[in-house]
């Protein structure tokens, strides 16, 4: 995994995360999710699939409130299945945005969205040890 190449597609994908979450909130699974966001600086509505109320009712409060959402469930078997379903339940009603799950699953070896500032910080880690080990390397000797 070429991870300069990941960490400047994610951390791209972020910030244009953060400036449609101003206007567009984010659905994501739980709590766990939510803090993992705002870690990283997202700062807008993020609503969290796991309210207690079954899934066909949370997407008729979605429909009822908003006309475009961004779907943000991690890319497990029960992060897409909770994807499909709202994606499905919501169609004709509300746009779902799935481009950010697409990016984030594409460019991290991660699972979850919990996960994510954890990893983003181990790559950015893993650039700067190696940018010292070849500055270290390139030194003049003597």
């Amino acid at each position: 995994m070429d991870y300069k190449k990941s960490l400047e597609d994610l951390e791209k994908a972020l910030s244009e995360l953060r400036d449609e979450n101003k206007q567009i909130p984010i659905v994501v699974e739980g709590d766990k999710d939510i803090d993992a966001l705002r870690k990283l600086d997202v700062d807008g509505p993020i609503i969290s699939v796991n309210i207690g109320s079954s899934l066909t009712d949370f997407c008729d409060k979605i429909a009822a409130k908003y006309k475009d959402i961004i779907i943000l469930t991690d890319w497990d078997r029960r992060g897409g299945y909770l994807c499909h379903t709202i994606k499905k339940n919501l169609e004709g009603r509300v746009n779902c945005n799935l481009h950010y799950r697409e990016i984030f699953a594409k460019n991290s070896m991660i699972r979850t969205i919990e996960g994510l500032p954890s990893w983003i910080e181990t790559m950015r880690n893993k650039i700067l040890n190696g940018l010292k080990r070849n500055y270290k390397e390139n030194l003049p000797r003597g």
